[in-house]
C-alpha cells in the first residue's frame, strides 16, 4: 500500500488505526434470537465477544466485548435491546446455565450440536459400555425425531438401565462408595436437565427457531477466528475494530478499489 499510494508505511498505519467503524441503529422489531459468545487469543491476549443475532434477518443486533462469559453480559445485551423496543420472541442457546434464567419468560431452544458434544465429551465417540452406546444412539437422533418418541425412548432407557446406573464401587483407601459409571450418569443428567428445551422448535413452528447456534459458531465466529489468526500482530483495539466491521457489514457486498482505499487514506 505504501508503494501503491506513495505514502510512508507509518502514515498508512496511523490512518488505519484512526479509522472508526460506524455502528448504525437497527430497526426495532420482534425477533427470534441466537445468543452466544466466542473467544480469541490465549492467556493475557485473550478476549471475547457476546452476541445477539436476529435469525430471521440474519442481522447481528448487539454485541459486547468480554474477558469471560458471565451472566451480567447477557443481561446487559437484553436490557440494551429492550430499551430500544426490540422484543425477543424465542432464543437458541448453547447451554450456558444462566441463560435459562435470563430468558425464562420466552421459549428457549437448547442447541442440539452442543448437547451432542456434551454427551460425546462424557462418553467418547465409541464407548465400550452397551449402556453408553445406546445413549449415544439415542442422542444422535436429535433433530430427526419427534419429542414424544424421544421421551419414550429415553424413559425406557432409564428403566432398563436403572440398576446399572446406580451401581457403586467401594474405595478401600477412602472407605467410601462412589458411582461406578460416573461419566455415564453425568451424560444422563445432562439430557434430563436440558430435555424441556430440546424440542422447543417443535412446539413453536411459527417462530422458526433454529435447533443449533451454528449461525454464529459456524458463520460469523468462524470468519472472525480466521481473520484474527491471519493477523496476529494487530493490537486489541484494532482487533475490536475488525470485529465491529464484520458484524456491521459482513452481509453487505463491498467493492474495494484503489479509489475507495484512497478515500480511506
Amino acid at each position: 500500500m505504501a508503494e501503491l499510494f506513495k505514502l510512508n508505511s507509518r502514515t498508512i498505519q496511523e490512518k488505519l488505526d484512526s479509522y472508526e467503524v460506524i455502528i448504525k441503529d437497527k430497526e426495532p422489531r420482534k425477533f427470534t434470537a441466537v445468543v452466544d459468545s466466542t473467544f480469541f487469543g490465549k492467556r493475557k491476549d485473550k478476549f471475547g465477544v457476546a452476541v445477539v443475532l436476529d435469525i430471521e434477518k440474519k442481522e447481528i443486533l448487539k454485541w459486547k466485548y468480554v474477558r469471560t462469559e458471565k451472566k451480567e453480559h447477557y443481561q446487559f445485551l437484553r436490557k440494551e435491546l429492550e430499551k430500544k423496543d426490540f422484543v425477543f420472541k424465542a432464543i437458541t442457546i448453547d447451554g450456558f446455565s444462566p441463560l435459562f434464567t435470563i430468558f425464562s419468560d420466552i421459549p428457549i431452544q437448547m442447541c442440539h450440536f452442543h448437547q451432542k458434544a456434551i454427551i460425546r465429551r462424557y462418553l467418547t465417540k465409541n464407548p465400550k459400555l452397551p449402556a453408553a452406546r445406546e445413549l449415544n444412539t439415542l442422542i444422535s437422533f436429535l433433530g430427526e425425531i419427534e419429542e414424544k418418541e424421544f421421551k419414550k425412548w429415553f424413559n425406557d432407557y432409564l428403566i432398563y438401565w436403572k440398576d446399572f446406573l446406580e451401581e457403586k464401587t467401594f474405595n478401600p483407601e477412602t472407605k467410601k462408595w462412589f458411582y461406578t459409571h460416573k461419566r455415564l450418569r453425568l451424560a444422563v443428567r445432562s439430557i434430563q436437565q436440558h430435555l424441556p428445551y430440546l424440542f422447543t422448535y417443535q412446539k413453536y413452528p411459527e417462530l422458526n427457531i433454529p435447533t443449533t447456534t451454528n449461525h454464529l459458531d459456524g458463520g460469523r465466529f468462524s470468519h472472525l477466528k480466521k481473520l484474527l489468526k491471519n493477523h496476529p500482530g494487530m493490537s486489541r483495539k484494532v482487533k475490536e475494530k475488525a470485529v465491529d466491521e464484520i458484524f456491521e457489514n459482513l452481509d453487505k457486498k463491498w467493492k474495494w478499489s484503489k479509489k475507495a482505499v484512497q478515500k480511506l487514506l
